[in-house]
C-alpha cells in the first residue's frame, strides 16, 4: 500500500509537480476513506476496537490527545506515522502502563523506532488492554442443583494490537507521509478469539512555526473475524439460563479522519509554547459531539505544552466536548480537562498525565506515567 502511494507522488523537484504530488496523496487518502466507509457502513458496529482510541504516551494524554500535528517521536506509530521522521537518535524506546476503572483494567504500551536513513524511519508498537481474573460461574451449579464454589474458575478478556509503521520524506520541503499496518488479536478466555487487520495512513506538513497533520485511521476499514469456541458444558449452561449462543461473526471498524494544526512560539530565550488542535471526524453515524450529524460527526480537542529549556514541560488540554440535556430541558456544554508534566534528563524523558479514559462524569481520573529513552551508538 505505502510503496504504491510513494511511486504515485514522489516526483522530480519542479515546483508544479511537487504540488501535484501532494494533491494526489490527499486525493488517494480521501478516496480510500470514502470507499471504506461506503463498503462497511451498513454492517459495522458503532464502537469497534475502541481500545485503540484511548491513546498512548502521557505527553499526549496530558494534551487531551491533540497530537496529529505535534507528535515527532516513536509514539507517532500510533498518532501519525509521518511523525516518525522526528526521531533523531539511533534508536528510541517508549513504554506506558495505566490502570483504569479502579484497577480493574490494565492498559500497556511499548514501542521501538529508529531512522532507517536520511529520508525514512520505522517503528513497531504493541498495545494491550485487558481485564484479568474474571470469575467464570458457568459451572457454579452442578447437575443436581447444588452450589459448589470450588467450581468457579477465572479467565481474562484482552485486546492486543501490533502496529508496524513506516514514514518517508517527500521532495516537497516540509512534507512527510507514513502508513501503519495493524494486526489485532482479541481473546475472551477459552470462549472466543478474533483476528483483525487494518491500515492507517498519515501526513505532516511543516511551514515556518506552523505544522499541519492529516491522519486516516482504519482507512480501508479494519476487519475482525470472531471465532466462538464454547465447550458443550458452557453451551448447555447458556441455553438453560435463557441466553442466546453467540455465533462466529465479522466485525468492521469504520474509517475516521483526524485533521490537525499546531503552532509553536518562542517566549524569551528559555520558554517555548506549542498550541495544538485536532478535529476527530467519525463516519459511523451521529455521536454526542459538538458537531454531530449522520453519518459524520466532529469531536475537537485542544492541547498546549509550555517547555523550559527543553528539560521541563507543563501541559494541558480540553477534550470530549459534549452537549448534555438537563432535567429541565436546558442544554449544557461539558468538557474534560487534562493536565500533565514532563521532565527530560539527558536521554530519558519521564512524562506524567492526570486524565480520564474518556468521560467527564463521576469516573475517577487516572495517574498515567510513560517513559521514553533515546539510544545513541558509541563512537
Amino acid at each position: 500500500m505505502y510503496i504504491t502511494l510513494s511511486q504515485n507522488f514522489v516526483r522530480p523537484s519542479q515546483q508544479p509537480e511537487r504540488h501535484m504530488s501532494y494533491s494526489k496523496f490527499l486525493f488517494t487518502l480521501i478516496t480510500l476513506l470514502f470507499c471504506g466507509t461506503v463498503f462497511a457502513q451498513n454492517s459495522a458496529p458503532k464502537y469497534s476496537n475502541e481500545f485503540l482510541s484511548i491513546g498512548v504516551g502521557a505527553r499526549a494524554l496530558g494534551m487531551s490527545n491533540a497530537q496529529g500535528a505535534v507528535v515527532n517521536d516513536v509514539t507517532s506509530g500510533y498518532w501519525n506515522p509521518a511523525g516518525l521522521l522526528g526521531i533523531k537518535s539511533d534508536l528510541q524506546i517508549a513504554g506506558m502502563h495505566a490502570n483504569y476503572f479502579a484497577n480493574i483494567a490494565q492498559y500497556d504500551y511499548a514501542a521501538i523506532g529508529k531512522g532507517i536513513d536520511s529520508v525514512s524511519a520505522g517503528s513497531f508498537s504493541v498495545i494491550r488492554f485487558g481485564v484479568d481474573n474474571i470469575p467464570n460461574t458457568t459451572e457454579l451449579i452442578d447437575a443436581d442443583g447444588n452450589i459448589n464454589y470450588d467450581r468457579i474458575t477465572s479467565f481474562s478478556a484482552a485486546d492486543y494490537a501490533f502496529i508496524f509503521s513506516y514514514a518517508r520524506k517527500l521532495k516537497t520541503p516540509g512534507l512527510n507521509v507514513g502508513a501503519s499496518a495493524k494486526i489485532i488479536y482479541r481473546q475472551i478466555g477459552d470462549f472466543a478469539t478474533s483476528w483483525g487487520f487494518g491500515i492507517d495512513a498519515g501526513a505532516t506538513y511543516e511551514r515556518g512555526q506552523w505544522r499541519f497533520g492529516l491522519m486516516a485511521r482504519d482507512v480501508t476499514s479494519t476487519f475482525n473475524a470472531w471465532n466462538i469456541t464454547l465447550d458443550e458444558q458452557t453451551q448447555q449452561t447458556f441455553l438453560l439460563t435463557g441466553n442466546e449462543l453467540p455465533e462466529n461473526d465479522l466485525e468492521l471498524t469504520l474509517p475516521r479522519l483526524v485533521l490537525s494544526a499546531a503552532r509553536s512560539f518562542e517566549i524569551g530565550e528559555k520558554l517555548d509554547l506549542i498550541t495544538a488542535i485536532d478535529f476527530n471526524v467519525t463516519t459511523d453515524g451521529k455521536r454526542n459531539t459538538v458537531i454531530a450529524s449522520d453519518p459524520i460527526s466532529v469531536d475537537p480537542t485542544f492541547g498546549l505544552e509550555l517547555g523550559y529549556e527543553g528539560t521541563l514541560f507543563v501541559r494541558g488540554g480540553i477534550g470530549n466536548l459534549q452537549y448534555i440535556t438537563e432535567i429541565d430541558g436546558a442544554r449544557k456544554l461539558t468538557y474534560q480537562p487534562n493536565i500533565g508534566i514532563g521532565l527530560r534528563i539527558k536521554r530519558i524523558y519521564l512524562d506524567y498525565a492526570l486524565t480520564d479514559i474518556g468521560d467527564q462524569s463521576t469516573a475517577l481520573y487516572s495517574n498515567i506515567f510513560s517513559l521514553k529513552l533515546n539510544i545513541y551508538k558509541q563512537n
